[in-house]
């Protein structure tokens, strides 16, 4: 059987099925990762993203962190791709238990998935410094220069940047997801950044599955590993899910 075939089995056997998402879940989406070849952190920029996107850079820098982040990380106009909508029929079917993803494009609800838990944030909600006020995405993106709430104070996106911690409450419900999970499906995600990364132990289920393009730390352990594209991977199971029917 190939892989794809086993892919699907596995799926389609799952008591408890839960998917594990990085970058390369949205690059069929026209949005970049960020280790790839193609990635930002392969770019030439003044400063390099992972110092541009700490919390030390945002407080000195802000400035500059807007410019970049405006540039580079504005994912409203993108629409979900064929990972994102297989991934929602399959939770409406009620397969599919969680999605667990360190993006934060909002693209899972955008393809009507309701049950995300969003380890590093989303650029869809943020919040003025000062006062707490929200301000949508929207406005964010639009702004000129730093974002102000009307109080003068500086909009921040609620996204986890380098140097901050992960929500313990989302830490704990992506862990309680994986525990309970018998397959669990990782995609498009290099499982180096800690400590998402780490999670992927707590799995003791009956089936781990990693497809990512490139290696990763977790292929050792793995029940099955497909090297291949994310979105050439999802058109199969798409289009095997509809001809079953």
């Amino acid at each position: 059987m190939n892989k794809l075939k086993l892919l699907d089995q596995y799926i389609n056997e799952a008591k408890h099925l839960v998917f594990f998402g990085g970058a390369g879940v949205s690059t069929a989406s026209g949005l970049k990762d960020f280790r790839s070849a193609d990635g930002l952190y392969h770019e030439k920029f003044l400063y390099s993203p992972e110092e541009v996107l700490s919390h030390s850079f945002f407080m000195k820098n802000t400035e500059y962190f807007y410019q970049f982040y405006k540039k580079n990380l504005n994912s409203l106009s993108a629409s979900p791709n064929i990972c994102h909508q297989y991934l929602a029929k399959l939770e409406k079917n009620n397969q599919l238990k969680a999605i667990i993803t360190q993006n934060i494009d909002g693209l899972h609800q955008k393809s009507g998935s309701k049950n995300v838990i969003e380890l590093h944030g989303t650029i869809m909600n943020n919040y003025c410094m000062n006062c707490g006020s929200k301000m949508r995405a929207s406005e964010v993106f639009s702004a000129n220069g730093v974002p102000r709430c009307n109080c003068g104070g500086i909009i921040k996106p609620d996204v986890v940047l380098y140097e901050e911690p992960l929500d313990e409450d989302v830490i704990d419900m992506a862990i309680k997801e994986i525990k309970q999970a018998d397959v669990l499906i990782v995609a498009g995600t290099s499982l180096v950044v800690y400590p998402a990364s780490s999670f992927v132990h707590y799995f003791h289920g009956k089936h781990l599955i990693i497809i990512n393009k490139d290696t990763t730390p977790m292929d050792g352990v793995a029940d099955l590993v497909i090297h291949e594209d994310i979105k050439e991977v999802f058109q199969y199971l798409d289009k095997n899910r509809n001809t079953k029917k």
